[in-house]
């Protein structure tokens, strides 16, 4: 999407249609917003991209998609798209005089469980589509602000933050930012990790839903990375927190866990370090961008999900992976 051009305006293509109806001159001559993005939205971009120079972001509007972490990853690992498009980052945009209605909103819940029989047996908070979407988040723009009170405002982020302790929030009225690029445009939330700032304000009670937790570990040994990759499969792949104990709980209920993000950074002791971002089921183990050095650090691993709560995941870590 070409943002500094006001005329004429976006051209908007409903990629679940598009592909031999796009036209070479519409696409040469406006800017482009992409609409409703499914599979078949992954053609339609590659389409796209074979038009060099058409336009300089593509933004994929998701509004009617209850849960963005299905769409994610087809654009996060898709290899046919690795050398001309990457995922920048997920953006919500949350409704601060609604949103708190909206997370408690019970009717949401019971048609979204219905999707979720892998976790039968096991009764967990109610669970929304709000929920969904700003778990997932890695910048919410904290919209209304002038329709509550400072009180209400806080109450409103502090909601936020116990669900989805990584995004960066912008508050804003009208949804106003001051500047595109580095608010919800080059958010480049993918590359890097950064520090894993989670501030720990103790707002995890208020929503029991969704939360996150935030795993310190210590410097780790190469040879331990393997135990890492496996720990990661079997809370991500397998929904399972594995025993501290190797000894599984009678009914199975008390290891189910359901993760909608992962970031880590993790220190070794040869001075290197790796980082790790997952969505969902998908996750990567990348090497750290140079500059990152481990020194005496140690590491961080951040989830956002259900079921998280009262957890041994340092415990189950550290005996996966063997670490002292």
């Amino acid at each position: 999407m070409n943002i500094d051009d006001e005329e004429p305006p976006p051209l908007l293509v409903d990629v679940d249609n598009a592909g031999d109806g796009l036209e070479e001159e519409a696409i040469v001559k406006v800017p482009i917003t992409i609409v409703t993005g499914m599979d078949s939205g992954v053609n339609a971009i590659e389409q796209l991209m074979d038009k060099k120079g058409a336009f300089d972001y593509i933004l994929l509007e998701t509004t009617g998609l209850a849960d963005p972490g299905n769409l994610a990853p087809l654009f996060w690992v898709d290899e046919g798209l690795g050398s001309t498009i990457y995922l920048d980052g997920i953006i919500t945009l949350v409704d601060a005089k609604n949103i708190l209605k909206s997370l408690d909103e019970p009717a949401q819940d019971a048609i979204l469980s219905e999707d979720h029989t892998e976790h039968d047996g096991h009764v967990g908070p109610l669970l929304t589509t709000a929920h969904m979407q700003i778990s997932h988040a890695d910048v919410i723009i904290l919209n209304k602000s002038d329709l509550v009170s400072e009180e209400q405002l806080l109450a409103v982020r502090e909601r936020i933050e116990a669900i989805n302790g990584l995004a960066k929030i912008h508050v804003t009225q009208r949804g106003e930012v001051p500047q595109l690029e580095g608010f919800i445009l080059d958010l480049h939330a993918y590359d890097n990790v950064g520090a894993l700032n989670v501030a720990d304000k103790g707002h995890s009670h208020l929503d029991p839903s969704v939360a996150t937790v935030t795993i310190p570990v210590p410097v780790l040994a190469v040879e331990q990375l393997s135990g890492l990759d496996a720990w990661l499969r079997s809370i991500l792949w397998d929904s399972k927190l594995p025993s501290a104990t190797n000894i599984a709980s009678a009914d199975g209920a008390n290891d189910t866990v359901e993760i909608h993000r992962l970031k880590a950074r993790l220190p070794f002791s040869d001075g290197s370090v790796k980082i790790v971002q997952g969505v969902r089921d998908v996750f990567e183990i990348l090497d750290a961008p140079s500059g990152d050095a481990a020194g005496d650090s140690e590491g961080k691993i951040v989830l956002i999900g259900r079921y998280l709560l009262d957890r041994p995941f340092k415990e189950s870590f550290i005996a996966a992976v063997g670490a002292q």
